[in-house]
């Protein structure tokens, strides 16, 4: 008869060792809920957009929804009104072009993806499609920028 070389106590310490690393581990994989990542996503781009370039800017207001849409809108002080919508599953890929207090976040979908509307304009109401919408923004460290793409990856492959 085979017997074991390890001791009964210490055979049960060391599977509740085991059993509180498994538990430690799943609670870290689980990470944030959807929700959690939206409110981060859409706090991350209100705190961010930076509408002192557009001098004749009245309100903005830019979102993510959790249909995985990106959504800004703007009102200008002439009455005219610029909308931008863009689904997530048509994303490509995201550029920086700036200094971490100031600059362009470049969102490029697959094609001419990008919804543009414009609305009261004195040139008139054009209704349009791009590929690439340009947000100014201000305060982005790199660790916020990787967390941001990351975000719109994780909406991305939600989408699809």
């Amino acid at each position: 008869m085979l017997r074991s070389v390890i001791k009964k106590s210490k055979k049960t310490c060391f599977l509740i060792i085991l059993l509180a690393l498994v538990l430690i581990h799943f609670s870290f994989k689980a990470g944030f809920s959807e929700q959690e990542m939206l409110v981060w996503g859409n706090r991350c781009l209100s705190e961010s957009y930076d509408p002192s370039g557009e001098v004749k800017l009245k309100k903005w207001e830019i979102m993510l929804t959790p249909d995985a849409f990106v959504r800004l809108k703007k009102d200008y002080t002439n009455g005219k009104e610029e909308y931008y919508s863009f689904q997530l599953h048509r994303y490509k890929d995201m550029n920086y072009l700036g200094t971490t207090t100031a600059g362009n976040l470049q969102l490029t979908a697959i094609a001419d993806d990008i919804i543009v509307q414009t609305k009261d304009d004195p040139k008139g109401d054009i209704d349009s499609m791009a590929t690439q919408m340009n947000i100014p923004v201000k305060n982005m460290e790199p660790e916020r920028l990787d967390s941001l793409q990351e975000l719109l990856k994780y909406f991305k492959g939600k989408s699809l």
